[in-house]
Formats: structure tokens, sequence, C-alpha cells
């Protein structure tokens, strides 16, 4: 079904009288245009400009053509007066590819590093390669700021590159046309239209599956990044009981606001540790940075 089609129906069933303004458009139509003095004496200026507001009518050479008379001919001919469908395209589903998924099953190991020291020790050991160095050149505070830049740069490249932001745009729209439709009805008092728009509404609940899907992939890959440099902090420090693998680090002292002289293994909100809300504050400020700097936007916008 064409956005035209659905239009149609959309305003056939706010106002039975529109049919019959389309259907003196149709017929007044010569090689596919109309103009308003064509049609003044048989329509209102307000349903042709309706016409126009919902791009039924759209810019012609000589005056205003039909966007698309089959899709108006459909929407008239197959109309039930039910309430018929929004004017806003269901998107479709965004497909995981196998890389999704063998990232999610890495991911999902990666977390079990949390409880198995074992699992800890070999991811943790093989950043520890990478990073291990860093912890003799610069404080431990410089090494998580750069660990939150990194984090922060990489998540807003894959939310911008993996996320599709337009059809995010198409989910919010369907269901902000879908609740406006029930307003008007409820206006109305058309309780055919109602039940019709109830159920168009159960067939839309799977929008909010769709949405889950598009957030939840570049997250995936987020976490399957993020998780080993986390660990080998977690590592570094140690935590819920572990040694840690450097604990000069551990117990060195640093002044925080309001909280005093505290150690990096210290618990600074109840048992989150001094080195977690260190990380946390860096990475929520350069996300926000690295955002601002490329100008990505990370929140899809209705038309």
């Amino acid at each position: 079904m064409s956005k035209v089609e659905r239009r149609v129906r959309s305003l056939v069933a706010e106002d039975g009288e529109m049919r019959d303004a389309l259907e003196t458009v149709l017929d007044s139509a010569t090689d596919g245009e109309v103009q308003w003095v064509d049609v003044r004496d048989e329509i209102t200026s307000g349903q042709w400009g309706r016409l126009i507001e919902k791009e039924i009518l759209v810019d012609g050479e000589r005056g205003f053509a039909i966007a698309d008379r089959d899709g108006v001919e459909a929407g008239l001919t197959d109309d039930d007066g039910g309430g018929g469908g929004g004017d806003v395209d269901t998107p479709e589903t965004t497909s995981w590819t196998k890389w999704d998924k063998l990232a999610g099953l890495a991911t999902v190991g990666a977390f079990v590093g949390y409880a198995v020291g074992p699992v800890r020790n070999v991811i943790a050991g093989g950043i520890d390669l990478v990073l291990g160095p860093l912890v003799e050149l610069v404080p431990f505070y410089v090494i998580i700021m750069l660990i939150a830049l990194g984090t922060g740069l990489y998540s807003t490249l894959l939310r911008a590159g993996l996320m599709d932001m337009e059809k995010m745009s198409q989910y919010q729209d369907r269901m902000k046309d879908i609740q406006e439709r029930r307003k008007e009805a409820k206006e109305r008092d058309d309780q055919e239209a109602l039940d019709a728009i109830q159920q168009e509404q159960m067939d839309a609940m799977g929008d909010q599956l769709g949405m889950f899907k598009e957030q939840f992939r570049p997250m995936v890959w987020i976490m399957f990044l993020t998780i080993p440099a986390f660990l080998w902090m977690f590592w570094v420090i140690g935590y819920r009981g572990s040694d840690p693998a450097y604990p000069a680090i551990a117990a060195q002292e640093l002044v925080v606001p309001l909280a005093g002289t505290v150690t990096w293994d210290a618990g600074l909100v109840g048992p989150i540790q001094m080195w977690i809300v260190w990380y946390f504050l860096c990475s929520m400020a350069f996300t926000q940075l690295v955002q601002k700097s490329l100008n990505i936007s990370m929140s899809p916008s209705s038309s």
C-alpha cells in the first residue's frame, strides 16, 4: 500500500465528504494536473488545502499534479470506512549479520570474565600487553581518561554507522501517526475507526521489537570492544575480593571533592570503587565532546 493510498483512506475516514472532493479532482485533472479554478465550484478551499497538506496534490507545471493517481483510486475503491491506515510506512526490520551474532556471542563470553578468574586473567593479560607499558609512563587516572576517550569515540561512530536513524524516525512517526488518528477518532466518536486503529496499534507492537534491534545492534559491538578494557581495569585494581595485579596502583591516594583522600579501590558510592566512578565521568564527558565535535546526533528526528 502506497503512502498516497494510506493518506486517502485516512482523509475519507475523517471526513466522508473528502471522497466526493477527491473524485472531483480526479475527474477534473488534465494530463495528471488540476488547477483551483477547475474545481472551486465543487469543492471547498478547506478540502483543497487538505489535499495539498497531505501531499496528494503536489506542485506541477501549470497547477497541481496528482502525486499518485493509482494510489488515490485504490484508496477510494478499497476504503471500508473503518479508519484505514495512516500515512506513515512501516519500516523493514533490520537483520543481524553473522558478524553481529558472533560479536554478541563473544560479548557474552567476555562477561564471564567478571565472575571467573581464569577467564578474566586471560583477557586482561592480553590487554595488558598493550596498556601495561603505559602504567610506568603516565598516572593511572590519565590511562582511564584515554580509555574513556577511546570508548566514547568508537561508541559514537558505531552507533552512527550501525543504527539507522531514518528507520528509527519511521518507527516513531508511525506510532505518533497512530496516536493522532486515535485522538481524532475519539473526538468524532467514531467507534468503528477506533476499533480499526486499535487493531493497527496491536500490529504495530512489533515496531517496539524493531526499535530494540536497531538500538541493540551497535551496543553489541560497543560492549565487545569495551568489556576487555573494563576487565583490564578490574584486573589492575582488584574488585570483589580479587587480588590487584598492580597493588601499588590500587593503593595510590588521590583527593576527591566531597570524599576527601581515597584510593582507587575505595568504595566511593556504596560498593562502586573510585576507578569505576572516574571512568564513567570521563566516558560521559568525552562521549558528549566527540558527538559535538563530529556533529553526530544520537536522537532520531521525527518528520
